[in-house]
């Protein structure tokens, strides 16, 4: 019998999301943005101290590889000619640090992921010895001295497997591809990301905007050799999903991180619990490095049902507090939230999150927006030309929306008790000495290149912008 003809699907594009929890790679259809195929493997984190947390590199670029060739392979059994594959995007974890030997391309160490602590120290002495009298200033001139030459053109392709030699063409941290992915591409635009943690950008167009209430500026997006270099305030939470991680492999009360939906459903309340998953500290707007981890208001009636509840609960809290700080510094209220990543399939969640943010909830029907994004950069870069992003190109997205269904009143009550809990978790770890002098926003972070690789970013690409 003859073999079966291979689908002609126009220009495709990949795109590897590489984060914290998962490896994955996608296939899109650069005309519809329609999502063909995909493999997801999980990745290992490692905790050989308390407050250190690493992974192994070679363990992440296998993944990569493998989600490649296993995206092909289903890509194959759909009858699509994966040689229509044009491009490839990447996005990454940003903050994450991992450094080679140059010679042998072997990694010196683990990785050292975003959510370790061990630079506090390292931070703080910088902090004083770098001159300069703000944040700004300090991280602008530790740029010059520690990173003369800025490398802005992407020119790789894959080495190796079913797609050697297609480009790589588009690099996007994973925030800001998320961005790009949510067609965020106007002034005040923002979208919420809820992922191991939690991020919720908004456009500031091409303008920084410095934040007075515990936000970061970074670097939105630039997408190609000239165009313009969009800014974004930042929020950062530091535990969502890795709450569900938590719950799975340090408690045992589920076997699935599909099963917190379940449990939390059983109960519909979380019966007077509060979970802050301070377990790195309090990111913004705090940037506490002294708390820690708390579970109050329990009873001898309390449950792992009520204590998944209020897990959920902690993400839709802390989400909450970053969107009024940045309502606070952008001056107008969003008046819906946009939102993507895995925990969106949680329909509890994003119940919840309407609730207690009081707005709309929208959510895309297909939430790998990161992905999208990476993939997007890759297929309009230069050379490639594959994906249009002018605005009357872009495909329509069917969302789904969460209405708020409880009454200001009972949101406002459950906030206020929340950040009473909030207020309990701080102050468990010294971590300054008390002659260390005044504390800056270096040493009351939770995790030390947090900020650095966000100004480093930002300063970066307004040198590239000349």
């Amino acid at each position: 019998m003859a073999a079966a003809k291979k689908a002609v699907l126009g220009p495709l594009v990949g795109a590897v999301d590489q984060g914290t929890s998962s490896t994955r790679f996608l296939v899109f259809n650069s005309k519809t943005a329609e999502l063909l195929s995909h493999h997801q493997v999980e990745i290992k984190q490692e905790f050989p101290r308390e407050g250190w947390v690493e992974q192994d590199p070679k363990e992440i670029l296998h993944s990569v590889y493998e989600c490649v060739e296993k995206t092909c392979e289903k890509l194959g059994q759909l009858n699509i000619d994966i040689s229509n594959i044009k491009a490839i995007g990447v996005s990454n974890q940003r903050e994450t640090t991992v450094v080679w030997d140059k010679l042998t391309g072997e990694p010196l160490y683990n990785a050292v992921v975003w959510l370790d602590l061990r630079t506090q120290s390292t931070v703080e002495s910088l902090s004083k010895r770098i001159p300069g009298n703000n944040n700004f200033v300090k991280v602008r001139n530790l740029f010059k001295k520690y990173f003369p030459q800025i490398i802005e053109k992407i020119s790789h392709s894959l080495k190796a497997g079913a797609l050697e030699g297609v480009p790589i063409s588009g690099c996007l941290g994973d925030q800001s591809a998320a961005l790009v992915g949510q067609m965020c591409f106007q002034d005040g635009q923002a979208k919420n990301t809820y992922g191991t943690g939690c991020f919720l950008l908004c456009n500031t167009g091409r303008k920084c905007v410095f934040s007075e209430h515990g936000l970061l500026t970074t670097v939105a997006y630039k997408l190609g050799r000239d165009k313009p270099v969009f800014y974004a305030l930042e929020g950062s939470v530091a535990i969502a999903g890795a709450v569900t991680r938590w719950l799975r492999d340090n408690l045992g009360i589920i076997k699935t991180s599909e099963e917190i939906e379940k449990l939390a459903k059983e109960v519909g309340t979380s019966y007077g619990c509060y979970f802050v998953p301070a377990f790195s500290g309090l990111y913004a707007p705090y940037w506490d490095p002294s708390a820690r981890g708390i579970i109050c208001g329990l009873t001898q009636f309390t449950n792992k049902c009520h204590i998944a509840f209020a897990a959920l609960e902690a993400v839709c809290f802390q989400t909450r507090e970053i969107l009024d700080a940045m309502n606070r510094d952008c001056g107008i209220p969003l008046r819906h939230l946009q939102v993507d990543g895995g925990m969106t399939s949680n329909k509890i969640l994003m119940q919840l999150q309407a609730d207690i943010l009081y707005i709309p909830v929208v959510k895309p029907s297909m939430p790998e927006t990161t992905a999208l994004g990476a993939a997007m950069a890759a297929g309009a870069a230069e050379g490639v030309g594959v994906w249009s992003l002018e605005p009357e190109d872009l495909s329509a997205v069917t969302m789904e929306r969460f209405e708020p269904q409880i009454n200001a009143e009972e949101s406002e009550i459950r906030y206020s008790t929340w950040k009473k809990a909030v207020m309990k978790s701080m102050g468990w770890v010294t971590t300054q000495s008390p002659e260390s002098g005044d504390p800056s926003i270096f040493c009351s972070l939770p995790l030390g290149f947090f900020i650095v690789s966000s100004m480093v970013m930002l300063i970066g690409a307004r040198y590239i912008s000349g």
